[in-house]
């Protein structure tokens, strides 16, 4: 097959895999109540099982992208997803919580590799014109894989209980190890395996084009959890809204939030930009945030039809950030940028829904959203400015490869 043909099944199996490993990192909370019933845990205990998860991702994030611009994506991924798996099945072997816990660590800690290696393949093999549609399909794998997991591991669990959940959420990782083994590889210009990038990290942690796009999505996490989180809290528990609508929105919410990164991918190819689309997105968030925080005492339909569209535009922006990440790299740190980009993300992820559920039981649920208006201001106020690579349109990829004819290569960094 032809490289612009085989780029679509490079894309697939990239997704597929980022849909594995997020059928861990967000399914599992599908199935709570079986964890604490298996694993004889309260609230908390559950809560901190899912979270160590998270504990092993954030640390391993930049080097697992550090290694992919090193190595290349498919071994990175592959590696990971094994990890993945074996940790996943050791887990469903043991009867402690604590044990439970640390494996689940070290398979956020190995899924990592799946982030930053699979937008790093977007990179490699997409031209700018079309990489912030392929970017963004590969963001959506992650809603996707996480809501077939919450339809899926119920039923599991009901079936063989925490060991069969354990158990076939291995086996999806080893399945997609094996797919990135056999269908991923490196571009037919790509430069040797085990070159070293031209660009060193610390060119890519002392960038401050970088830290200041790091920001902005750090920034920007803050509404878009405080709407996934909260909004069924906000709707029901603040305004009244039977449970099983509020449950519904928050579903239209995620279904909307999907399609807007996808939509955003698209206008960003064809406006030759990520960053103009992506301040345009925290501008209406911040607005839309804003006239929710006004609405929240009012009538519980009006507050919905502000709300439920700006939680949407919240969960929409992630590929744009992350585009743009891997396009301001120095030559040949893609993936170690968008590796930090991510770190990030999930740092404020963390930290969101504690202090949001702060905010809103000290100052009322008006004061929550509105600190989710703040919190986009300030990513716009942050992002302004903020000059692209080349001219519009013209982006200019940050991947390098060997100029043919030469045994080793001369590092340049065009298409």
């Amino acid at each position: 097959m032809d490289a612009p043909r085989y780029r679509w099944v490079v894309l697939a199996v990239g997704s597929a895999a980022q849909a594995a490993t997020a059928a861990y990192f967000l399914g599992l909370a599908a199935v709570t109540p079986a964890l604490r019933a298996h694993f004889d845990l309260d609230l908390a205990g559950v809560g901190l099982m899912i979270g160590a998860i998270s504990v092993g991702l954030v640390p391993t994030l930049i080097p697992w992208g550090a290694a992919a611009d090193r190595f290349g994506e498919r071994g990175v991924m592959a590696i990971g997803l094994v990890g993945s798996a074996a940790a996943l099945a050791a887990a469903a072997l043991v009867p402690h919580p604590l044990a439970a816990g640390a494996l689940l660590m070290l398979a956020g800690a190995s899924g990592a590799s799946v982030n930053a290696a699979s937008g790093r393949a977007v990179m490699t093999w997409f031209p700018a014109r079309s990489r912030g549609l392929a970017m963004a399909v590969r963001q959506t794998s992650v809603p996707v894989g996480a809501a077939l997991a919450a339809v899926a591991l119920p039923a599991v669990a009901t079936a063989g209980g925490v060991p069969a959940v354990f158990l076939v959420l291995a086996a999806v990782c080893l399945l997609a190890a094996v797919a990135v083994a056999a269908f991923v590889r490196e571009p037919p210009d790509a430069p040797a395996r085990g070159s070293r990038p031209a660009g060193r990290m610390l060119d890519v942690l002392a960038d401050r084009r970088l830290q200041r796009l790091s920001a902005g999505g750090l920034l920007l996490v803050v509404p878009q959890f405080l709407g996934s989180v909260f909004l069924v809290e906000v709707l029901h528990t603040g305004s009244g809204m039977p449970l099983a609508a509020a449950g519904a929105l928050l579903a239209l919410t995620q279904v909307l939030g999907a399609a807007g990164r996808l939509g955003n991918g698209f206008w960003s190819d064809r406006a030759g930009s990520r960053l103009r689309p992506l301040r345009i997105v925290a501008a209406l968030v911040a607005v839309g945030f804003g006239a929710a925080a006004l609405l929240q005492p009012g009538p519980v339909v009006l507050l919905a039809v502000v709300l439920v569209p700006a939680a949407a535009l919240a969960i929409s922006w992630n590929g744009l950030v992350f585009t743009a990440a891997g396009e301001l790299a120095p030559p040949g740190r893609a993936a170690t940028a968008m590796a930090v980009s991510n770190t990030a993300n999930y740092l404020a992820a963390a930290a969101t829904p504690v202090v949001g559920g702060f905010v809103a039981q000290v100052a009322g649920w008006p004061a929550m959203l509105a600190l989710g208006t703040v919190a986009a201001a300030l990513a716009l106020l942050t992002l302004r400015g903020l000059r692209e690579p080349g001219d519009a349109g013209n982006v200019t990829p940050p991947v390098p490869r060997r100029t043919p004819g030469r045994r080793h290569g001369t590092v340049v960094t065009g298409h």
